[in-house]
């Protein structure tokens, strides 16, 4: 199957897709650092990234002509900033929302399917009107916004077909479904909120929903406080684990903790890795300590008996504390590359080749590798199918 991939930064939602068995025609980001990141895994003939046709460029007036017909998937890690909570909340009026510029790639492309990643902020209720009128945009693509009117008389204009399921469209039509998915429900060992929204031509006639989730909290619980199995598996002595949660033994009481997979904690996501500081540590590409880290006010790190807190990019400069591992006895210091790509669920082999700063903001901005290719991979079941009934 043959997809592209817009706005891919260091590539987790391109590496998961290709997971899923989609072949990138093109693979398109304008950072360089980012770019260079690819490139190095490419360089080394890393499984999956490889042979992506990479493009160092603006999705903005990229010439989508130029790629092969007859597109699969199209995929998009739309940049997230102007929806950000971390961020400065200008929206739509943010020069960095380029959602329309999206929708010029469906227009050109005509993909059989969509897949977009966003921050849970853009379902915030400021920004409600907007997060409609994407869904419209996707809906109904080929009702384009005219020169005289803004986005609000756009969408207006749009809702007509919307409300009246189409009457008088015949043009291009997507079917779409948003949901805010935690990656920490689906084996990710990171408690990390986007929102995804999903979409298939319409002429394709297919039924969909998002994958149902695998992994729970209150299993996570019930291995570590019923049965115990947890800490015996990781050889954690009773004086070195947490206290006990409050409430927990009324969540058992009421039979609460079963039905699925456990989370997957720090612990259990860095099992392999030695100490930073120890000298097996340079066994392990970009596994480097950096010093200086300490809790302060809201940002007092990810506890390692859990899965971590949403990895964060930075606005200016290094990341806050969210990108910091805490220890039952107080300690904290900041997660290695490495460690941070495997709360990512990069692949073990996947290298970053510059500063740990720089490093952390591609980190920080990218798909969990695990999460992108549970969707695509559920996307690329459903084409399957498609054209086997064909």
């Amino acid at each position: 199957m043959r997809s592209v991939e817009l706005f891919a930064g260091a590539g987790g939602l391109a590496l998961g897709a290709s997971q899923a068995g989609f072949n990138h025609e093109a693979v398109i980001e304008l950072d360089r650092d980012a770019c260079d990141t690819i490139r190095a895994n490419q360089r080394i003939k890393l499984k999956h990234v490889r042979d992506w046709k990479l493009h160092e460029a603006n999705v903005k007036g990229f010439d989508f002509a130029a790629i092969p017909e007859d597109i699969d998937l199209l995929a998009a890690g739309v940049p997230c900033q102007p929806w950000s909570i971390g961020g400065k909340h200008r929206g739509y009026e943010d020069e960095r929302n380029l959602f329309p510029d999206t929708i010029r790639a469906v227009l050109a492309l005509k993909p059989k399917a969509i897949l977009i990643e966003n921050v849970k902020g853009l379902t915030r209720q400021s920004f409600a009107n907007y997060f409609s009128y994407i869904q419209f945009m996707l809906e109904f693509p080929e009702v384009q916004r005219r020169e005289s009117e803004d986005w609000r008389e756009h969408r207006t204009r749009l809702e007509r077909y919307v409300t009246s399921r189409g009457k008088g469209y015949s043009g291009l039509r997507y079917n779409v479904v948003p949901k805010v998915l935690n990656a920490a429900h689906h084996g990710v060992p990171q408690k990390r909120e986007r929102v995804f929204i999903v979409c298939f031509r319409s002429d394709l006639k297919v039924s969909w929903s998002f994958p149902q989730e695998t992994h729970s909290e209150n299993a996570l619980l019930a291995s570590q406080w019923l049965s115990g199995e947890y800490w015996d598996r990781h050889a954690v002595p009773k004086k070195h684990r947490p206290e006990r949660p409050a409430g927990v033994d009324r969540r058992i009481e009421r039979g609460e903790l079963f039905g699925k997979a456990p989370w997957v904690t720090v612990r259990d996501a860095l099992k392999d890795l030695p100490d930073p500081q120890s000298k097996d540590a340079a066994k392990f590409p970009n596994h480097i300590f950096q010093p200086g880290a300490k809790p302060y006010v809201g940002h007092t790190g990810s506890a390692i008996d859990e899965p971590a807190k949403t990895l964060k990019a930075g606005d200016h400069g290094v990341p806050g504390g969210e990108n910091m591992i805490a220890f039952p006895d107080g300690r904290v210091r900041y997660f290695t590359v490495r460690e941070a790509a495997l709360i990512q669920t990069f692949p073990e082999d996947f290298v970053f080749g510059s500063s740990w700063t720089e490093n952390m903001r591609q980190l920080g901005n990218a798909v969990p590798v695990r999460l992108g290719g549970i969707v695509a991979g559920s996307i690329a079941q459903t084409l399957i199918s498609s054209k086997e009934r064909q």
